[in-house]
C-alpha cells in the first residue's frame, strides 16, 4: 500500500448489518468498487463491503463501497 493511499478495510458481516440498519439501505444501494481495484485487501470477493478511511482536515472520514465483479 502506498503511503498516500487511504486505508481499505474489509467489514465483518455483523459490521455490514449495523451499517445497513444505521442508514436504512440495502447492500445494492452502496457505491461500487471493482474486484480488480489494486487498493483492495487480499481475500476480498464480490459482495463484500469495504470501509475506506480518508483523512480530511485532520479527521478520519469513512466511505463505504460494495465489491462488484
Amino acid at each position: 500500500m502506498h503511503a498516500l493511499q487511504p486505508k481499505h478495510i474489509k467489514l465483518k458481516p455483523e459490521e455490514v448489518k449495523k451499517l445497513i440498519e444505521k442508514y436504512n439501505i440495502s447492500r445494492s444501494q452502496l457505491p461500487k468498487i471493482r474486484i480488480n481495484d489494486p487498493a483492495l485487501p487480499q481475500g476480498c470477493i464480490p459482495g463484500d463491503v469495504i470501509k475506506i478511511e480518508r483523512i480530511e482536515e485532520d479527521k478520519i472520514v469513512p466511505y463505504f463501497r460494495v465489491i462488484v465483479p
